[in-house]
């Protein structure tokens, strides 16, 4: 198997904190198949917090003495601890980039994201809505699917980091139908033999019959049905205010959410710390926290890294099962 790439996220952040803890945690066998891919001399400070002892080695590894394998990230400029800077955004950047690279020249399998910071990657002239639209245009591919997973419940999100005006935009027929395939192929992949794919509606009551709104008719129950003469297992649309609950019964094995926050509140609200974030729908493969920055605990040594550890648990799974 090709090695995990873990981009270590915004240097002001927890990123390198959370990684750095997740390397102590594991075994010389699992840190093996591991590469960090951010500045290097970021990476030995965040381990001497983390009290890990480990040492990183610059190329893809592994390293006979046991050293951490890392592909370093020039930091170009000033980078306060927890603090909004360019140079950070810049760097949380060229990190993904790189993983990007190594992932289409089939060097690693999965990526690992730790986070960055929407306004610092803004300040460093990368105006991307996040990791998700980052990626998608660094593979050319025109849209991504953000899933968020976790043995409770899990969500595939038509739409992710837009207004909540452009989101009642976004449930066209063809991108209801995207997400609902995107989430079958994923669950299939990962061993459901018929998964069970419940979608919410966009309005209030799934529009009540149009009386609160129109695009349930005119969008996402044609999706629905088209899904169904695809043979997907699909139910919808129905309200969002019962599905997630339909779900978490174990009626369903995933729900198509229409927007960012009908998505994440209930998902985060059940599974905080083990929810993983997971890039649908494009070339390459990336797992990630489901967290942020936390720039206002940023190198104080208090970081949970047990989202962390989530994210690279799923990745070897995607690993071990590739797409096909």
């Amino acid at each position: 198997m090709q090695p995990l790439a873990i981009t270590v996220g915004d240097p002001a952040g927890v990123g390198p904190e959370i990684t750095a803890k997740a390397l102590r945690d594991m075994s010389a066998a699992e840190r093996a198949e591991i590469v960090v891919v951010g500045n290097i001399k970021t990476m030995e400070r965040a381990m001497a917090l983390a009290g890990g002892g480990l040492a990183f080695a610059p190329g893809l590894g592994p390293h006979p003495d046991g050293a951490v394998a890392a592909i370093d990230i020039p930091v170009a400029g000033a980078v306060p601890d927890g603090q909004i800077s360019p140079a950070g955004g810049e760097a949380a950047f060229r990190a993904v980039e790189q993983a990007v690279t190594l992932a289409a020249e089939k060097r690693i399998s999965v990526i690992v994201t730790a986070p960055l910071n929407k306004a610092a990657l803004h300040a460093a002239g990368h105006e991307y809505d996040g990791h998700t639209g980052l990626l998608a245009a660094l593979t050319h591919s025109p849209a991504g699917y953000m899933l968020l997973a976790s043995e409770k419940l899990s969500a595939i999100h038509v739409s992710t980091h837009v207004s909540l005006a452009e989101a009642t935009r976004r449930p066209t027929q063809a991108r209801v139908l995207g997400a609902i395939a995107a989430g079958d192929r994923h669950l299939r992949r990962l061993g459901l033999a018929r998964p069970r794919i419940a979608v919410a509606g966009l309005n209030p009551h799934a529009g009540e019959g149009g009386i609160f709104g129109r695009e349930e008719i005119d969008s996402i129950a044609p999706a629905i049905a088209e899904a169904r003469a695809q043979g997907f297992a699909v139910t919808g649309p129905l309200p969002g205010d019962t599905v997630f609950h339909r779900a978490l019964k174990g009626e369903f094995d995933l729900v198509v959410a229409q927007y960012h926050d009908q998505g994440h509140i209930p998902v985060k609200l059940i599974a905080f710390d083990t929810t993983v974030n997971v890039t649908l729908g494009l070339p390459i493969e990336r797992t990630s926290v489901d967290h942020g920055t936390a720039f206002d605990i940023a190198w104080k040594g208090v970081a949970d890294h047990t989202n962390m550890k989530a994210a690279i648990a799923y990745a070897r799974r995607m690993a071990a099962e590739p797409a096909r």
